[in-house]
C-alpha cells in the first residue's frame, strides 16, 4: 500500500514540477542568450530562433494538456472506483465513439504541430539569397572565420577562448559568459541575411550559436550550410 501511494505522488508530482521550472525560468532568457539554472529554450535574437522557441512552446503545452487530461482521468478512476467502494466495473466490449474520438484527436494535434514544424524546417534549411557568406572552419580550441569577398581579398582571422585556465578551475561566479568570451569575437550585420559555410580542419567540431538559433557540425572535407539574420545587437 505504501508503495503504490509513493508510485501515486511521483506520477501527480512531475506534472507540478515541470509546470514551476517553466514559470520560473521563462522571462530569464529576454535578451537572448542562455542563463544560468535556465531550463528552457532561449527563444534568440533572429525570426527563426523565435519561431523555434514559438514552435517548442506549441508542443510542450499540448504535452501538458494531454497529460492533465491522462491524469484527471487516471486519478479519478482510481479514486472513484476503488475497491473499498465496492464499485461494480463496466462489462462493455467496445466503444465506436470512444475509438473515433482517440483516433481523430492525437491526428489533429500531429497536424497542430507539424505544418508548423515543417515550414520552419524548410525556413531554417534555405540558405539561399545571402548577403553575406563567412567561412567557419574549426581547430583543436580555435575557430577560424573569413568573410568571403567576391569581389576582392578575403577578411580572415583566428577566435580563441578567452577564458583564462585558472578561472574554469575555481569555485567562484563564473558570470553570464563563462566560457563564451572570445579574444577575437565574430561581427554580424543586424538585418541582413548571412549564410555559414561550416567546416573542419583537423577533427570533428560543432558551431553552436544558441541566441543566432544556428548549430551545425563542423566536418573535415565537409561543408555544411547554415544562416541567420540577426534583429539585436549585442
Amino acid at each position: 500500500m505504501y508503495l503504490q501511494a509513493k508510485r501515486l505522488y511521483k506520477l501527480a508530482l512531475s506534472p507540478v514540477l515541470m509546470l514551476l521550472s517553466l514559470f520560473s525560468t521563462g522571462a530569464w532568457a529576454n535578451d537572448g542568450s542562455p542563463q544560468r539554472w535556465q531550463t528552457n529554450m532561449t527563444p534568440g535574437v533572429t525570426e527563426v530562433g523565435a519561431k523555434i522557441y514559438d514552435l517548442h512552446m506549441l508542443v510542450l503545452w499540448i504535452c501538458v494538456a494531454v497529460g492533465v487530461i491522462v491524469f484527471a482521468v487516471m486519478f479519478y478512476s482510481v479514486f472513484a472506483y476503488r475497491r473499498d467502494r465496492h464499485q461494480e466495473p463496466a462489462t462493455f466490449h467496445e466503444n465506436t465513439k470512444l475509438e473515433i474520438a482517440w483516433t481523430v484527436v492525437p491526428f489533429l494535434l500531429l497536424i497542430v504541430m507539424a505544418v508548423p514544424a515543417t515550414n520552419t524546417l524548410i525556413e531554417i534549411y534555405d540558405t539561399d539569397d545571402a548577403e553575406l557568406d563567412i567561412l567557419i572552419t574549426g581547430y583543436q580550441w580555435k575557430w577560424k572565420y573569413e568573410y568571403i569577398n567576391p569581389e576582392g581579398d578575403n577578411v580572415s582571422f583566428f577566435s580563441s577562448l578567452l577564458t583564462d585556465k585558472a578561472e574554469i578551475g575555481n569555485t567562484e561566479d563564473k558570470g553570464s559568459n563563462y566560457l563564451l568570451e572570445v579574444d577575437e569575437p565574430l561581427v554580424l550585420p543586424v538585418g541582413k541575411k548571412v549564410r555559414f559555410l561550416v567546416t573542419a580542419n583537423d577533427v570533428l567540431h560543432a558551431w553552436w550559436v544558441p541566441a543566432l538559433a544556428v548549430k551545425r557540425d563542423a566536418i573535415p572535407g565537409f561543408i555544411n550550410e547554415a544562416w541567420t539574420n540577426a534583429t539585436e545587437t549585442g
